[in-house]
């Protein structure tokens, strides 16, 4: 059987819209190098991109009360953010992990964003107590983590709820069944090698899934 993101790519149109999101307040950050290294990569084979870095564009993590009751969004820049993710073909993610977590902003971007009838909806006459149908056209999602944290006590201890949270209850939930994550560790002790070898291979994931149109 093929590997996954093969699996993706070939049943993939090409010149995709594709939405990427970092969260992390360092503009100087692995995740910011992390993010250009995919967005290179995606413009490089030919795809339109979206990109946003919340904090630089310090984007309103807070749900208001108005907001939750109408689910119109309360400003355009949540506006903005709702009408690329309808329409991307394929989404990635970049943060660091938070106590197991996303960080704040992230998770705000997740509440807002993600919205009923943008992400997901219910069937006719379910009050939300169902399954969800998801509305997410996005063929694949990829998330890339930075942690401080030994994969086996991660494992062990914690039970990685990154994965949990991205795989199961944010992306399969919307529709997206296609993802994968990976986790670069250990920043604090990483070498300028090591970080050269992580944006490789970030970059070698994204192409997987995410290919150049093949010429004839």
């Amino acid at each position: 059987m093929l590997p996954l993101h093969r699996q993706v790519a070939n049943n993939l149109i090409t010149d995709m819209n594709i939405s990427v999101i970092l969260g992390h307040p360092y503009k100087d950050s692995f995740n910011a190098a992390i993010a250009a290294a995919a967005v290179e990569t995606l413009k490089k084979h030919g795809h339109t991109v979206s990109f946003h870095d919340l904090y630089r564009e310090q984007f309103n993590p807070v749900l208001p009360e108005k907001e939750l009751v109408s689910d119109v969004p309360g400003d355009s820049l949540t506006a903005l953010h709702q009408q690329e993710i309808r329409q991307a073909d394929g989404i990635v993610i970049i943060h660091p992990n938070w106590w197991g977590q996303p960080p704040a902003i992230v998770k705000g971007w997740v509440d807002r964003v993600l919205r009923e009838k943008v992400a997901y909806t219910f069937p006719k006459g379910d009050n939300g107590g169902g399954l969800p149908i998801g509305l997410l056209k996005a063929k694949a999602a990829l998330v890339f983590n930075t942690s401080n944290t030994p994969g086996e006590r991660e494992q062990s201890v914690f039970g990685d709820p990154l994965q949990r949270i991205w795989k199961d209850c944010i992306f399969a939930f919307c529709g997206v069944t296609a993802f994968e994550r990976k986790m670069f560790r250990i920043i604090a002790d990483s070498t300028p090698d090591d970080r050269r070898k992580w944006l490789e291979e970030v970059r070698e994931t994204v192409a997987g899934y995410f290919p150049a149109e093949k010429k004839e």
